[in-house]
Formats: structure tokens, sequence, C-alpha cells
């Protein structure tokens, strides 16, 4: 069985002395440090660390140690948090038609590869209703017209609220989030997308890639802005193409490469392997 740990993140203004503060800090409370990554951005002066914590033995807990830490996270003007391993995240899924993305994170989640709770599944079609409730997932549709996005919005946020989640993953939901939504998610909203991003932006990137003879598809994955597709990247990945590729092909190649990237992002976030800095992300992978 994995070890129950906490895992603290933290970024701050480089100075000398965080890393020996911060694990002194650790060792003072009888903890055990399973893992230590750290970063220096040299042009933000940007210093960022995340480290694994064996709870077993530490002396602090989810009650006390907010209140012990803050002195030192103040000295060093620290932005940081802590998650407890005894924690599970709740991930809520937004979709749309596409099924390739929802069903990659459902059988990541089924075998236990995700260790997520997922309290809905929320889409403004009915189209994957029978996939989420096959699953055993509560499905709500909440359509979309010209004229209810504000109270369609309005009534996502509540089910997010009741729900108490965590974090929310956009496996191909084909709708644009307003910036009061995104507000109150910051760095907790997860996209996919092809990487064709701007060059062939539109319904039918891969035809028009398809007629350029591109000789490499992608797909990225990145924390949702309010800079349409623009936000921090977690992932990546690439394929080759050639002419012997139809626009078939590239749409499936596309789609194996969106679902692999999605869950990889996922994964990654609910890990607390991530930090943002700026509009870049540092993962400690």
């Amino acid at each position: 069985m994995a070890n129950k740990t906490a895992r603290l993140l933290i970024s701050c203004p480089d100075t000398r002395g965080i890393i020996a503060a911060v694990t002194g800090f650790v060792a003072q409370h009888n903890g055990n440090v399973l893992e230590a990554d750290q970063h220096t951005d040299t042009q933000q002066g940007e210093f960022l660390m995340r480290l694994e914590i064996e709870i077993d033995g530490f002396n602090l807990s989810q009650e006390n140690f907010d209140a012990l830490w803050s002195p030192l996270a103040k000295q060093y003007d620290m932005r940081w948090k802590i998650h407890w391993s005894s924690a599970v995240k709740r991930m809520a899924i937004l979709v749309t038609k596409e099924s390739h993305c929802l069903s990659d994170l459902l059988w990541r989640w089924k075998s236990g590869e995700l260790n997520v709770d997922i309290p809905f599944i929320s889409s403004n079609h009915e189209t994957l209703r029978e996939q989420a409730q096959a699953a055993g997932l509560t499905f709500h549709h909440l359509p979309i017209t010209p004229t209810n996005k504000t109270v369609q919005e309005g009534q996502l946020r509540t089910l997010m609220q009741e729900a108490h989640v965590d974090f929310i993953v956009l496996a191909r939901y084909m709708q644009i989030l307003s910036p009061d939504f995104v507000a109150s998610y910051p760095e907790r909203i997860i996209n996919i997308h092809h990487s064709f991003l701007p060059a062939f932006a539109g319904p039918r990137p891969y035809h028009h890639a398809f007629e350029r003879g591109v000789k490499i598809i992608g797909a990225t994955s990145h924390y949702v802005t309010n800079d349409l597709d623009e936000g921090p990247i977690i992932t990546q990945s690439t394929m080759p193409v050639d002419h012997r590729d139809t626009v078939e092909d590239l749409i499936r190649k596309g789609r194996d490469l969106e679902k692999v990237v999605l869950s990889a992002a996922v994964r990654l976030h609910d890990e607390d392997q991530i930090l943002v800095c700026k509009n870049k992300t540092v993962v400690f992978d």
C-alpha cells in the first residue's frame, strides 16, 4: 500500500536559505521527506518547490499545520498549499458530444489509475448520458441556448458547490466558460485541444491541416484562463503523419493523442505535481 503523505507546494521570491528553512521545519516536527523537488525561474526570480512528507510519525495534521507553518510562509512571502492524501480530490467532468476523452478518463478511474472521486458528469447535450450512467455516475443535462448562458453557468456553479468539487475537467466540452466562472476555479479547470491552434482554428482543424499537408499533429492540455486556449500548458504530445494519411486518419490519431494527453494532465494535477509561474507551469513528474 502507498504511504499516507502530505504534499506541500511552495512558490515565493527566490532567496537564500529557503530549502534549509523548509526541510528544517519538517524535521523539527518529526517529518520524513519522501520526495523533494525544486526549481528556480531565474527570469522571474521565483523559487518553486514540492515536498512529499510521510504522515506516519509527523506530529502535524490537517488541524494544526496551517497555524504552525504560517509564520515561516510569511517570512519568505510564500504562496503555498498542502494536500493530505487521505482527502481524495473530487473531479467534475464536462462534456458535449465526443466520447473519446471521457471514455479514457472513466477507464483510468475504474482501474484505479486516477485516484479521484467523480461526483457527476455534466453536458449541454444528452449524447453521453448512457455512458455516464453505465459507469454508475450522475449525469446532469444543462442545455445552452443563445439566451440562457448565464443561467446555465449559474446552475453548473451550484452543482459544483453542492458536490464540493475540487477541480474540473473539460473532456471536449465545446463551450467557452465566462470570466466569472473561470475566476471561481483558478488553476483548477483543465482543458484539452489539438495543437494546431491558432494556425487551424475553427470547427474543422484536421481538414484544414490535411489541405496544408502537415507532417505532425499534436494535442495540448492546459489550465483554463480568460485568454482562450492560452492558459498555462500542462502536457503536450505529437505524432508524425504523412501524405498517406487521410483526414479520417488525422482525426483518429488526434483523438488518441487528446485522450492520453488529457489523462496525463489530470493525473499530474491530482498528484499535486504542478506549480504555475506566471503563464507557465513547472511540472515535477
